[in-house]
């Protein structure tokens, strides 16, 4: 269940993802968020510069395989604008974190792309779970995912 503390964490995400579409990026914020609550890393996606890899939710995982131990790791919860990607979701796996919570899902990005005339990804999409069977995932928040949705038409309407 979504609490207020998850929706500051969300709304945060969102701001990240506006801040990525302001830099010419494909809109998407992640923060990582430890056990106590703190605010250990954030990112925006950064793929403008050229590499298809700089997604919010992988850096994350790379930050947090890099400067917390695993049984930090997996006490630990990604909050993001949308849900991961599978290579975003696998770095996640892999590197042990714990929870995510997403403001909008896969699903809703691909009926949004396929609304808009956007081609569709040249990587399948599939949920979190398909991935990462047992990793505890909440999400969508109806109201935030329509302000994502909102990110991802201006972002498109700019660059067709």
């Amino acid at each position: 269940m979504i609490n207020e503390i998850d929706r500051k964490h969300l709304t945060r995400c969102i701001e990240l993802a506006e801040k990525a579409l302001e830099n010419g990026d494909e809109p998407f914020g992640s923060i990582l968020v430890s056990a106590e609550g703190e605010v250990l890393a954030e990112d925006r996606n950064r793929v403008g510069g050229g590499d298809p890899t700089q997604h919010p939710e992988f850096a994350l995982a790379r930050w947090a395989a890099e400067n917390m131990p695993a049984n930090e790791r997996e006490k630990a919860t990604v909050y993001t604008s949308g849900e991961h990607c599978p290579m975003c979701s696998a770095a996640h796996g892999f590197t042990g974190l714990g929870k995510i919570v997403y403001a909008s899902s896969s699903g809703q990005l691909s009926e949004w792309m396929s609304e808009m005339g956007v081609a569709p990804s040249s990587v399948r999409t599939l949920s979190i779970q398909e991935i990462v069977p047992d990793l505890p995932v909440e999400g969508p928040v109806p109201e935030l995912a329509e302000q994502v949705r909102e990110l991802h038409r201006r972002f498109h309407s700019k660059n067709q």
